[in-house]
């Protein structure tokens, strides 16, 4: 009889156990795949308000970016022959494999002279507000054009002999007929910079910030986290934030003092300015992205600190009146880490 009560006992305890099990089924609400549940802090929600995710392609109305026009941009952002003297090509500048950059304080030309400003990264550069450190162009697609015919960048002398020497090389006569197929005359020079804009377009480099702010906080570590909160209170965010963290926006270089005191630059770069001669605009720099910061030195628009560690120092002063220890340089050098993504193997040659 003992025996008997025992099996009623145990018998009905599983049965509690299973109905309980079904209920916390039914309440429970899974986690992506390979993840745990994990607890989201104050820092975690205050960095998906401050910050975002990059998305997949930096999309286009006015240029729709497909397979064929893909292709054909990513030739002609190899193609040396865009230059007067078939030496120079987007990538000489703007290297895919070393994240966009030469890492170089000013390219050299097509003929061995540098140009004035430092050569910023394509890397996601599809998704800036506009294009060049004064932002003189308004997206991709038009800065595409602008190197092709600068005299000391590739140096062509017009358009029309841009296309004249595309028009006669058979491979692009069939690569543009595909990319522009209901154009009668395909190889046009609006359609070399709508070909290069899309095949920039998908030079999007997430990193594993991007899965942190899709909500695994395990993604960053405990230290990675107290870089991104130093980066955050000491006021970095004024301008880089956003999913870029920067890119979105214009900023004077040196509100609290003059940038080139600290930078030590050899000539004083004047910004827009040059461009609008509104007194305003005097130093002013279109704000650059921080994502894949720590490959793209030298820093800043001359190209003139090398070190990162000593760009974030200079920031400090410069931008937020403030000098931040080493402590807090070395917190926001980490956490601009996380923001390396990889180049797209498909973009290489």
């Amino acid at each position: 009889m003992k025996n008997v009560l025992q099996w009623v006992f145990i018998l009905a305890l599983c049965i509690g156990c299973k109905k309980d099990s079904k209920q916390k089924d039914k309440d429970y609400v899974p986690v992506s795949i390979g993840t745990k549940s994990e607890t989201t802090s104050e820092i975690d929600k205050k960095a998906r308000k401050t910050f975002g995710a990059l998305p997949k392609i930096a999309e286009n109305k006015n240029n729709p970016i497909f397979h064929e026009k893909v292709v054909l941009g990513k030739k002609l952002y190899y193609e040396k022959r865009l230059s007067k003297d078939n030496t120079q090509s987007c990538n000489t500048c703007h290297n895919l494999k070393t994240y966009g950059v030469d890492n170089l304080s000013f390219s050299i030309g097509n003929d061995g002279k540098p140009g004035g400003r430092n050569s910023p990264t394509t890397l996601n550069a599809a998704l800036h507000i506009s294009q060049f450190w004064d932002g003189r162009e308004p997206d991709v697609e038009a800065q595409a054009g602008g190197p092709i015919l600068n005299p000391i960048e590739m140096a062509m002398t017009s358009e029309k002999v841009v296309v004249d020497r595309i028009s006669k090389i058979d491979e692009y006569i069939e690569l543009f007929g595909k990319a522009f197929p209901e154009e009668k005359q395909p190889i046009t020079y609006k359609n070399i910079e709508k070909a290069i804009g899309a095949f920039e377009r998908k030079l999007i480099t997430p990193s594993k910030f991007d899965t942190y702010i899709a909500g695994k906080n395990s993604a960053l570590n405990k230290y990675e986290k107290q870089g991104m909160e130093t980066f955050i209170s000491v006021g970095c965010t004024t301008c880089h934030s956003g999913a870029l963290l920067g890119g979105d926006m214009y900023q004077k270089f040196g509100l609290t003092v003059n940038y080139w005191d600290h930078t030590k630059s050899k000539n004083i770069d004047n910004g827009k300015f040059d461009l609008t001669k509104n007194e305003a605009d005097k130093y002013v720099f279109k704000v650059p992205s921080l994502r894949n910061i720590e490959k793209t030195a030298p820093y800043f628009h001359d190209g003139s600190v090398q070190n990162l560690r000593k760009a974030i120092a200079i920031m400090g002063e410069t931008q937020l009146n403030q000098k931040l220890s080493s402590q807090q340089v070395n917190e926001i050098h980490l956490f601009l880490q996380t923001l390396t993504g990889e180049v797209p193997q498909e973009a290489l040659e």
